[in-house]
């Protein structure tokens, strides 16, 4: 698998709630992150998407576009977590040790229901 994949693979199974088996899969041992709502560790942000996945067990998630640059990819994507809540534009970033995810940064921004812009978010 070309590390986009594994990246797209990855927030795929996190976001269906096969969160154990993304990390065994794609998730270097010594993970870190950037998400500030959860310690920085590889425990933490596992526990916390298990949570998540738990508490929102019918998310709808869709890659829109994947770049990658040597040992970074970037993931823009979409995730709609409960029906009755809006859309979610999402970025992740993650840099890659091997063909492994170690380091990991996103970015989400709620897609407004009237916006300015034709062109929307994706």
């Amino acid at each position: 698998m070309t590390r986009k994949e594994i990246a797209n693979e990855f927030l795929r199974l996190a976001a269906s709630g096969n969160v154990q088996e993304a990390y065994d899969k794609y998730v270097h041992i010594d993970f870190f992150h950037h998400n500030p709502y959860f310690p920085g560790d590889r425990q933490s942000l596992l526990k916390g998407m298990e949570d998540s996945a738990k508490e929102m067990p019918n998310k709808k998630y869709r890659t829109v576009q994947t770049l990658e640059d040597g040992d970074l990819v970037a993931v823009h994507g979409r995730i709609t977590l409960k029906p009755e809540m809006p859309e979610v534009a999402l970025m992740h970033i993650l840099r890659f040790e091997g063909d492994k995810i170690i380091e990991e940064w996103e970015a989400a921004q709620e897609v407004p229901k009237d916006m300015p812009n034709n062109n929307g978010m994706f």
